[in-house]
């Protein structure tokens, strides 16, 4: 298992990996190496584990998943606009990851998730959250704005107005208002909230990786572009799969009457 500063790395034998933000006494913000620590298990560890099924996103504790930036290491920094705006740019690539990322990730918001870590889990592709979490973000109240994404993924999940409300005031909103919105997907006690996570990546880990990915693809592009644009990578990506070994193994388990095998090739 990779080792590191501000992350704790684990991996299940059915391919599921869980990553834990792991700044608990800094309400898990994203300081430190936070960012080039997420940026390297997505990237340098992940993306090449071709074993790998399903990953789970969650905090250490149950305060926070994430409290956004420290603002306690950023108060004192103002780097010149040209500066920052190139920085920035690690930023959006590391969401672009993490959302793009061929495996499905779910966001297990144990606590607290503000601005950049509500940005963190919008990247997610399946968010679960504790009774308790608080979520939002409320970059305004400090004078800056949402700029890991927030301002792009929040009004294509929910719609411009109820977007821009939230943004505008910067209001924190309850687990339950995030489900309503459809911010969330599932709203559980955070006793539960861990194992409902397994229980979800354990499901789709039993199903033929190349499916899923082609799936995820295909919805994320979809909702990028207009409708015939989505319908031709779907049938891309139905033809590319085709002729796959699971796809076989899939039409025989079901004739055969008996649980599929899959192998992701």
């Amino acid at each position: 298992m990779p080792e590191y500063e501000t992350l704790i790395y684990d991996k299940a034998d059915n391919g599921v990996v869980t990553i834990t933000l792991n700044r608990p006494d800094r309400m898990n913000t994203l300081g430190g190496s936070m960012k080039p620590d997420l940026y390297d298990a997505f990237q340098n560890v992940m993306l090449n584990d071709r074993d790998l099924r399903c990953v789970i996103l969650t905090g250490a504790g149950e305060r926070a998943f994430c409290a956004g930036a420290d603002i306690k290491e950023r108060a004192a920094n103002r780097p010149p606009r040209a500066e920052y705006y190139a920085k920035q740019k690690f930023t959006h690539d590391l969401t672009r990851l993490i959302e793009e990322f061929e495996r499905p990730v779910i966001a297990a918001i144990n606590g607290v998730a503000l601005g950049g870590g509500m940005e963190i889990a919008l990247c997610a592709d399946i968010r679960i959250a504790a009774d308790h979490a608080k979520m939002g973000l409320p970059e305004v109240n400090l004078g800056v704005l949402p700029a890991a994404g927030g301002t792009q993924r929040m009004p294509r999940l929910i719609g411009g107005p109820l977007a821009k409300e939230l943004m505008f005031t910067g209001r924190h909103i309850t687990a339950d208002e995030a489900l309503s919105y459809g911010i969330v997907n599932r709203v559980v006690p955070q006793a539960e909230l861990m194992q409902t996570a397994r229980a979800m990546a354990d499901e789709i880990a039993a199903k033929p990786p190349l499916s899923v990915a082609f799936i995820k693809a295909a919805v994320n592009k979809g909702l990028q572009v207009g409708i015939e644009e989505g319908l031709e990578y779907e049938r891309l990506g139905a033809a590319m799969i085709m002729d796959s070994a699971d796809r076989a193994e899939g039409m025989a388990a079901f004739l055969e009457k008996r649980k599929p095998v899959f192998k992701g090739e």
